[in-house]
């Protein structure tokens, strides 16, 4: 009797601890990527088959690397509005230097793996360095790079890579049981969020969303902040990179290509939980936020609703996400201050019929604003 007892509290503890994760900023999107598949499915069957979803991913692939590398930027306390020119210019790239030439393929790839980690260093440095804001940095350098690919395509398609490239974009495992194919996409995408989680467990992963959270502390931690705020938008340039090279193979090659990924992505990684400002997120839940957003557009265009709706519903969720993080972590912040007042530890029994004068009680609303300026516990 008593083991069954000391069992049920502890399981309906942990089933309030998940639907609190459900319902908290992180755990939300999970829970609305569900009910946004089951609606699409409602309104076209035909969806849940298996061939389908795996089609859906592979579509969605690209935008969830671009959400994963700016994650790492937003939660180290920047801004990355440079990477949907720098998937544009690595598709011009690609389309215009490999050709038709196979032998081409291998050093053209390493070369576009060079010039985003390039470009990625050059607004690290200037953010860093130069003490200008990442917003402004970034995009300039979206705005200097849409320029080059417009003056060097002269704004329109150029460029046709060799079919061997375009096949990490386009091509698969083929003849698979259930799904028929494994896109190379999704398993790029499967490779680089693994990598992503294990990167953000590291030391160095966590020293990221320390700088984000405190930068003051941080430095005087001994962490060299400008390495860390650099690293952070490489990552997000070679994450560019790497969407631009499914792309290819996706959208073909024209310099419309990536236009807005940088937007798409900061609303994907704001739905997914990340506290805009940095020190709070998980990369899982960016990655998420880019299926949850894609799922949508999906949902709206099933339910016969015009595209040119998709950037206010992209601004909207954005304003919403945001207010729903700032509001859900105040009032934490607000429970913790409770939690760690002498009042509430005390079981606020009230006051004392017989006061002592030479000892008068503290006043509660005093000590909650303390708790509050102090961050709580």
């Amino acid at each position: 009797m008593s083991a069954v007892t000391s069992e049920s509290p502890t399981f309906g503890r942990r089933l309030a601890g998940f639907a609190r994760v459900l319902i908290s900023p992180r755990g939300a999107v999970f829970l609305l990527l569900i009910v946004l598949l089951v609606a699409i499915t409602v309104l076209n069957p035909s969806f849940a088959d298996p061939s389908q979803l795996i089609r859906f991913v592979q579509r969605v692939a690209p935008v969830a690397i671009v959400a994963i590398g700016q994650y790492f930027v937003i939660v180290g306390g920047e801004f990355d509005l440079s990477m949907g020119s720098v998937v544009t210019a690595q598709v011009v790239i690609a389309g215009n230097l490999i050709g038709q030439n196979d032998a081409n393929s291998i050093p053209v790839l390493l070369f576009m793996l060079a010039f985003g980690a390039f470009i990625g260093l050059v607004n690290g440095l200037i953010v860093s360095f130069l003490k200008v804001p990442s917003f402004i940095v970034t995009l300039g350098m979206m705005l200097a790079l849409l320029g080059a690919t417009l003056y060097w395509t002269g704004g329109a398609a150029t460029g046709n890579p060799a079919d061997s490239f375009r096949q990490i974009g386009r091509g698969g495992i083929r003849d698979l049981p259930v799904i028929d194919i494994l896109p190379w996409s999704v398993v790029i995408l499967v490779v680089v969020l693994a990598v992503a989680v294990w990167f953000a467990r590291r030391p160095f992963g966590r020293t990221i969303i320390a700088l984000g959270d405190n930068p003051t502390a941080a430095r005087f931690s001994g962490t060299r902040s400008w390495w860390v705020k650099t690293s952070t938008f490489i990552i997000s340039s070679l994450s560019a990179t790497v969407a631009g090279v499914l792309l290819v193979g996706y959208a073909g090659v024209h310099p419309s290509v990536g236009r807005g990924y940088e937007f798409t992505a900061i609303t994907a990684v704001v739905l997914g939980g990340v506290v805009l400002g940095g020190g709070r997120g998980w990369v899982v839940a960016a990655a998420a936020g880019a299926f949850a957003l894609e799922a949508l557009f999906t949902l709206l265009n099933f339910a016969g609703v015009p595209s040119t709706y998709r950037d206010a519903v992209q601004g909207a969720i954005i304003i919403l996400a945001v207010a729903y993080a700032a509001t859900t972590f105040r009032a934490r912040r607000r429970g913790r201050a409770l939690e760690t007042s002498p009042v509430a530890s005390t079981g606020a029994k009230g006051p004392d019929p017989n006061p002592d004068p030479a000892h008068p009680a503290p006043n509660p609303s005093t000590q909650r604003a303390d708790n509050e300026t102090k961050g709580g516990s």
